[in-house]
C-alpha cells in the first residue's frame, strides 16, 4: 500500500491509520497523482469542492458514489478524500466491496493543504 494513504478494506482501517513515511500523506498522493498512478475521488459536497480542491480529482459527493459508481475507473487505483478523511473512509469501503481497487488519502484535504500542495483554483481554501 503507498505511504500515506489507508487501507479501506475493513471496520478496523481507520483506527489502524496510516502508514508513515518521510513525505507527508498528501505529497505520496500528489506523486502518484501527476505520474498517472491514481485517481483522486472528492467526496466533498458542492460547496467545498467549490472552495478548493486537488487539481485533476474527480468529485461525487458522498450520498451519489452508490449511484455514479459506472463513472470510475476499473483499472486505476481510486484515492478517495474529503475534508478529513471520514466521509472518503466511508466511500472507499462502498467502492472497495463494489470491485475497485481504492485508497483513503489520510487525514484528507486539511492533510494535502498543510502539505502546501496546490489547490484548484490556486486561491482555493479548504472549508
Amino acid at each position: 500500500m503507498p505511504a500515506g494513504l489507508d487501507r479501506a478494506d475493513g471496520p478496523t482501517a481507520r483506527s489502524e491509520g496510516y502508514i508513515a513515511a518521510v513525505a507527508s500523506p498528501g505529497t505520496r498522493a500528489a506523486e502518484l497523482l501527476e505520474r498517472g498512478e491514481v485517481v483522486v475521488l472528492d467526496v466533498r459536497e458542492n460547496l467545498e469542492w467549490k472552495a478548493g480542491r486537488i487539481p485533476g480529482a474527480l468529485h461525487i459527493p458522498l450520498a451519489q458514489v452508490p449511484f455514479r459508481g459506472r463513472e470510475l475507473p476499473r483499472d486505476t487505483t481510486i484515492v478517495t478524500v474529503c475534508r478529513s478523511g471520514h466521509r472518503s473512509g466511508l466511500a472507499a469501503r462502498w467502492l472497495r466491496r463494489a470491485g475497485y481497487r481504492v485508497e483513503d488519502l489520510a487525514g484528507g484535504m486539511k492533510a494535502w493543504a498543510r502539505a502546501g500542495l496546490p489547490l484548484d483554483p490556486p486561491d482555493g481554501r479548504v472549508l
